[in-house]
């Protein structure tokens, strides 16, 4: 079955925007603060390991890290160009007291390189709406949660860009815009993964653009580019677009053309050892290979 996502351009198009990236993704750094504003019900906790899933420039695993000094702060993305615009002067201090930068990890969500039950803290910010299985990504976010981890994350939901995509639907039958998970497809793959106490919010927000080029050039500065493995590899013709800007017309106001963004928050808990996870056919008990009890017989 063919993938929804090209991850291969999906890296390409944030290592080109890594760059310009910091400077355009207001948004994003807004959803981001939201996100950091519930590290809160960790009370007093101090976590010992945490790990910044589709960490971009490392923004918010260095503000983690100024939160919690003594942490091990991991920031992981899919592109090297990203991870290369962080700071790595801040860092973090061993058991010996010597200075450690925030580990900066290449890698893909979906083959996660951390050991079972080894974090404390994971967060992932506006990163899953480029992974077409999230029950998949949930269950390898739990693996690498000790029980009772914290997991926040964010992605974009349906409403999302809904202006661009009915524009872009009537220029050209070729899909321009991803598909977005519902609020509770987005619940209903944290619970099949295992994870208790879930808390979902959904946000939305206008913004507001002097036409269509502009917000398109926003979106390739941020790196939120088409990358739907079925899109057509040509460039978008001038007629194509031409007649997805006059259809986008129809939404102007005084404020501009608008361009609507919904995003979710999601915080959760993983949960014990033992614990069931939701499959198709019923629920399945997992537990670490640690747990069971060998017998050893001498002689």
């Amino acid at each position: 079955m063919m993938s929804v996502f090209d991850s291969r351009q999906v890296r390409r198009a944030f290592s080109r925007a890594s760059a310009s990236y910091t400077a355009a993704a207001a948004l994003q750094r807004g959803v981001e603060a939201q996100l950091l504003e519930s590290l809160e019900y960790l009370d007093d906790r101090v976590p010992a390991v945490v790990l910044d899933v589709g960490s971009g420039p490392a923004h918010a695993a260095l503000a983690m890290h100024q939160r919690w000094p003594k942490s091990r702060v991991i920031a992981m993305d899919l592109s090297l160009s990203m991870l290369q615009q962080a700071p790595v002067r801040t860092g973090w201090r061993d058991r010996l007291g010597l200075h450690r930068p925030v580990d900066r990890v290449c890698a893909d969500l979906r083959a996660l390189p951390v050991a079972d039950n080894s974090v404390d803290v994971l967060f992932s910010n506006l990163c899953l709406q480029w992974v077409e299985d999230l029950p998949a990504a949930f269950a390898g976010f739990r693996r690498v949660l000790k029980p009772d981890g914290l997991l926040l994350v964010s992605t974009f939901g349906p409403q999302t860009l809904i202006e661009l995509r009915e524009s872009f639907g009537v220029a050209d039958a070729e899909p321009h815009v991803s598909p977005f998970a519902s609020i509770a497809e987005f619940g209903d793959a944290l619970m099949r993964a295992g994870f208790r106490n879930p808390v979902l919010d959904r946000d939305v927000a206008v913004h507001w653009h002097p036409d269509m080029q502009s917000l398109m050039r926003e979106q390739r500065a941020t790196g939120a580019t088409n990358a739907l493995a079925s899109r057509r590899r040509a460039l978008t013709g001038r007629a194509r677009f031409a007649a997805a800007a006059a259809h986008y017309e129809q939404f102007r106001t005084e404020a501009g053309l608008p361009a609507s963004w919904e995003w979710i928050t999601a915080m959760a808990w993983s949960p014990a050892h033992g614990a069931p996870i939701r499959e198709a056919d019923g629920e399945l008990a997992r537990f670490p290979a640690s747990a069971i009890p060998v017998r050893r017989r001498d002689g």
